[in-house]
């Protein structure tokens, strides 16, 4: 019992406390301010290709969850043309991921929180609950960078980044930005149009994270056909520091979690 007491009374209090210590650092890496700036977001810059093949370069910058320049360059298999679209100066693409992974940790933060200084716990449920509703903030941020959205052709084809390039992007090009883990990555697919009186067996793909040569869909009044897929990607190190973050505070709401249950199960059956 006196163990309990001071399991709820000490170590729930200095649990807390390193949790909010490092959910502030993961905070601080979504929003770096560049100093002197009056807390503008830091751009980063980063060049976006695959040893594996050069049909696709891009440089991005990435500013907090905004990228605001993209310059990408495409070489057309079938004539090895080389094509290049940037970000018209007035556009930003945000990254609906990384604001929302950002949010979710600050609603942990806010939990961890939202108490009195000189609060004590009273029961060990209590405390079990507040470790669940934080888990299920940090486990919906992690998700949010590990689980990039599945979209179908079309949607792609009608999402506002299409319109966000100069030169505007050809028909039989789409593009795609998402976050996946660490990683920011550019997906570039190019189409043919297929003609009405093709005698191929027309089933327009579904949702997916990255869709492969071969599928079809249809959009405007045109039936087209991905016929080369290029993806290029690079690692965003604060990115990766915030996931590992996460790792670190799940884990400890886990064992925190472990050692209340432990003392819950005896006093359920131990003897009384």
């Amino acid at each position: 019992e006196e163990e309990f007491k001071w399991l709820l009374e000490e170590e729930v209090h200095a649990v807390l406390r390193q949790l909010q210590d490092i959910l502030k650092e993961a905070s601080h890496r979504f929003a770096l301010p560049t100093s002197g700036s009056g807390g503008a977001f830091k751009q980063e810059n980063f060049v976006l290709s695959t040893s594996s093949t050069d049909q696709v370069k891009g440089v991005m910058t990435l500013q907090g969850d905004a990228l605001c320049q993209a310059d990408v360059n495409l070489k057309m298999p079938r004539n090895n043309q080389l094509l290049h679209f940037a970000f018209r100066e007035d556009k930003q693409w945000k990254l609906q991921q990384i604001q929302d992974a950002r949010n979710h940790v600050n609603q942990a933060i806010y939990l961890l929180m939202n108490r009195d200084v000189n609060y004590q716990f009273k029961t060990g449920l209590e405390v079990l609950k507040l470790m669940d509703a934080v888990m299920l903030q940090l486990s919906r941020a992690r998700n949010r960078l590990t689980t990039p959205a599945t979209l179908t052709l079309p949607e792609i084809a009608s999402s506002g980044l299409t319109k966000m390039f100069t030169p505007a992007l050809p028909p039989d090009i789409l593009v795609n930005f998402y976050i996946n883990l660490n990683k920011l990555c550019l997906t570039v697919y190019q189409l043919h149009v297929l003609q009405p009186s093709t005698t191929k067996n027309f089933k327009p793909a579904g949702g997916s994270v990255l869709h492969n040569p071969g599928a079809t869909f249809e959009f405007g009044s045109q039936r087209y056909e991905v016929s080369h897929v290029h993806k290029v990607e690079c690692v965003v190190p604060w990115l990766n520091d915030a996931l590992v973050f996460f790792t670190v505070s799940l884990q400890l709401c886990q064992q925190l979690k472990d050692k209340i249950s432990v003392f819950s199960s005896y006093w359920n059956y131990g003897p009384y």
